[in-house]
């Protein structure tokens, strides 16, 4: 039997799952039957066997009480909550075994979040939306989303933190807020939406020595190493209201989650394998750092399922499988927007190719180019119709929305590198870089 559930990140996208069923043990008793043919037993005399038979009930009755006690505790929980904390607490500490008997694993975290803390920042998007009214009007409407994120580096002038690529999407200003409460603008450094993962920049320059003290860059673990049952913890700016701590164990690796466009209706299953935990992980969380009981980061917290019947269910992007990943949005170059005014234009008219389409028509994901502009950076740089855009500057895009949001940094008369995907006579696609000087808009 299936069940349908919802799929958020904090932008409240949405997607299915399935449920796993639960299951019992039966246990089976053996009877044992007397052996004919034996000899009849001596006659006992009656005060004798009185005594006996109370006797007897005494020590039914005591194993009976003791095996109901022993039964009620393991159906019913009833285990010491002193006892299973200690176990718990020392099991962390010592990375030990669980004891079986332990229902809730519970222990004290607060060394692990005294480490880790100094390194997780909060993460405010502003952004400007545009919103049609009831008789067609367009105005302008500023909006405000919160994130967090992992401070991994620093070079000669800027502080590098990771985050989600939904952090960050659509922002006209970024807000860096640190562990000891200052907060500085940040600048997006690079994105990849298939991993839904980014980079942003804080300069060096806008932090003071007090906080520099007081921040860290945190150290990042092995996700290739992980165990199911391993303790976690996520710590992240819960709901935007500040840094807050949640714990669980890892339930899961290799998980494959699935979307669905709300207004296609298409579903389609991301690419990255996530690990499931039972840690809380909600709106604000994204971006956030699921660490290990060495408090190393051992995963960025992303999403999570929201259902009737769904308790418990969140996910974390592997920081092991998008460390390389990470490491070549790191050295891109910082962006900053360009007034709109000057902002420059690539030469084509386009349209998504979302990932629902592309495995139905067999084209690549991206930006497909419908018309060639006259005179344009395009036709200079040879690009032809059909072909379809995948990346500007290395940065992945995926639509015609990814597409113009990074053209937001270049200016008229900018090169950019284009990785496009050229239609072969086969069917196939063959990829080619360009590099074009972009026109005015």
């Amino acid at each position: 039997m299936e069940n349908q559930y919802n799929y958020y990140n904090s932008d409240g996208m949405n997607g299915n799952g399935q449920s796993e069923t639960p299951f019992h043990e039966d246990n089976g008793g053996q009877k044992h039957q007397v052996p004919h043919g034996k000899k009849p037993q001596k006659k006992i005399p009656k005060a004798v066997a009185v005594t006996g038979f109370a006797l007897l009930f005494g020590v039914v009755s005591s194993g009976t009480f003791l095996a109901s006690n022993v039964v009620g505790s393991k159906v019913l929980g009833l285990t010491g909550v002193t006892k299973t904390n200690t176990t718990a607490t020392k099991a962390v500490s010592s990375n030990a075994s669980l004891s079986k008997s332990s229902s809730v694993v519970t222990s004290d975290v607060s060394s692990i979040v005294e480490n880790v803390m100094p390194s997780i920042v909060s993460i405010t998007n502003m952004s400007v939306q545009q919103v049609q009214d009831f008789f067609g009007g367009v105005s302008q409407k500023q909006s405000e989303s919160a994130g967090t994120g992992i401070i991994i580096s620093q070079n000669d002038s800027e502080l590098l933190v990771v985050t989600n690529n939904h952090v960050v999407a659509g922002s006209d200003t970024l807000t860096v807020t640190f562990a000891d409460g200052t907060s500085v603008e940040a600048n997006i450094k690079g994105t990849n939406s298939e991993y839904d993962i980014a980079v942003v920049a804080v300069p060096l320059d806008s932090i003071s020595e007090d906080t520099m003290k007081k921040i860290s860059v945190a150290t990042l673990g092995d996700s290739t190493q992980l165990k199911v049952g391993e303790p976690a913890v996520a710590i992240g700016n819960a709901l935007g209201y500040g840094q807050s701590v949640t714990t669980g164990v890892i339930s899961a690796l290799n998980r494959s989650v699935s979307e669905t466009n709300e207004q296609t209706g298409e579903t389609t299953e991301s690419d990255a394998k996530l690990i499931q935990t039972d840690a809380a992980i909600n709106p604000g969380n994204s971006g956030g750092a699921l660490v290990n009981a060495s408090g190393e980061v051992i995963g960025i917290n992303s999403s999570k399922l929201v259902g009737d019947s769904v308790e418990g269910v969140g996910y974390a992007i592997p920081i092991s499988d998008v460390s390389d990943l990470i490491q070549n949005l790191m050295n891109q170059e910082t962006k900053t927007k360009v007034a709109e005014k000057d902002q420059g234009a690539i030469g084509i008219k386009g349209m998504s190719v979302p990932a629902e389409y592309s495995k139905q028509l067999n084209m690549p994901e991206g930006v497909y180019v419908s018309e060639i502009t006259k005179g344009g950076g395009a036709e200079a740089a040879g690009m032809t119709k059909g072909s379809v855009i995948t990346a500007i500057d290395g940065t992945t895009v995926s639509s015609m929305d990814d597409l113009q949001e990074q053209l937001q940094y270049y200016a008229k008369g900018d090169k950019v590198s284009l990785t496009i995907q050229i239609p072969q006579s086969n069917g196939e696609y063959e990829e080619k870089t360009v590099e074009v000087t972009l026109g005015a808009k």
